[in-house]
């Protein structure tokens, strides 16, 4: 005898229960035709007569009544179960699982978590900040916030570009004051620099870097040696955000830039994509919106 499927075992304690092929077809959101067939394939692969038929009712045969004693208390069970996956609804619910650099993390992901989950109280966010590749199909994240220097080549990802982002100069208002404010990048020669080791190779900052008194290979010490009047000093737009809105630093040369990357939000590609996945894409798109990270 053949274990028989799940489905069949639901169409069975459905007419089961509601004595009608009809009815139970009406539950289940499936015609009577179906149900009818499949508990034909249920009694042919349990090899017993379960159901007697008639013009107006269905009953259970000894058979039957037996099987719905034993098999209704487990399918209710599975059914409440998957009901209850927070992924079942409409509402964002569940963890979302998140992963993104550490200094954009640092910089930016933690303003937008506590919003993300004043509005969605349901969900629990759980934050992997990490500047190593993270491959978020066996690692099971549902999002990764990815800054590229390229174009992104796993075509098994869901990619949307959120902005481009870009290095820029900057320095506290009383280094400023001390050694008064650079036009150019030619008069950088001039100053103390604070320099990013990752940028040394760059065509442009070559002599920057040659000449820098202090290199570091970590963007928030380069902020706080910039925010004490150490000199100017190239950091992410991004990074020196907070010190630009609460003072501590101001841009010099406006006019140069360098572009270092562009923000991508991707996950794994699925048929259907839970709602606190969508909910968070759309949180992050209205945050950006508010509040740029890109070039200003």
């Amino acid at each position: 005898m053949k274990t028989p499927e799940l489905d069949l075992l639901q169409l069975f304690v459905a007419v089961a229960e509601t004595s009608s092929f009809s009815l139970a077809g009406k539950r289940l959101g499936l015609p009577r035709s179906t149900v009818s067939r499949g508990n034909v394939r249920l009694e042919a692969s349990l090899g017993a007569h379960l159901l007697h038929r008639t013009t107006h009712t269905v009953g259970l045969t000894t058979a039957g009544a037996a099987l719905l004693q034993r098999v209704a208390p487990l399918v209710a069970s599975l059914r409440e179960a998957v009901e209850s996956l927070p992924e079942q609804g409409e509402f964002p619910s569940g963890t979302l699982r998140v992963t993104a650099a550490n200094d954009l993390g640092t910089a930016w992901l933690a303003d937008v978590v506590p919003a993300f989950m004043a509005r969605y109280p349901d969900v629990k966010v759980d934050v992997w900040l990490t500047n190593a590749f993270v491959d978020v199909v066996t690692e099971g994240v549902d999002l990764a916030l990815r800054i590229a220097r390229g174009p992104l080549r796993d075509s098994t990802l869901v990619a949307r570009k959120l902005t481009d982002l870009e290095a820029q100069l900057f320095a506290s208002p009383t280094y400023l004051a001390r050694r008064g404010t650079p036009r150019t990048v030619e008069e950088l020669a001039d100053h103390e620099l604070v320099m990013p080791r990752g940028f040394k190779d760059v065509k442009e900052l070559q002599v920057l870097a040659e000449g820098s008194r202090v290199q570091a290979d970590d963007f928030f010490f380069s902020l706080e040696v910039l925010r004490r009047g150490g000199g100017v000093g190239m950091l992410p737009s991004f990074v020196a955000q907070r010190a630009l809105e609460d003072g501590s630093l101001v841009r010099v040369v406006p006019r140069f830039g360098l572009k270092n990357g562009t923000l991508h939000l991707v996950h794994p590609r699925m048929a259907h994509v839970p709602a606190k996945v969508n909910a968070f894409k759309a949180f992050v798109l209205e945050q950006l919106a508010a509040r740029p990270l890109g070039p200003r």
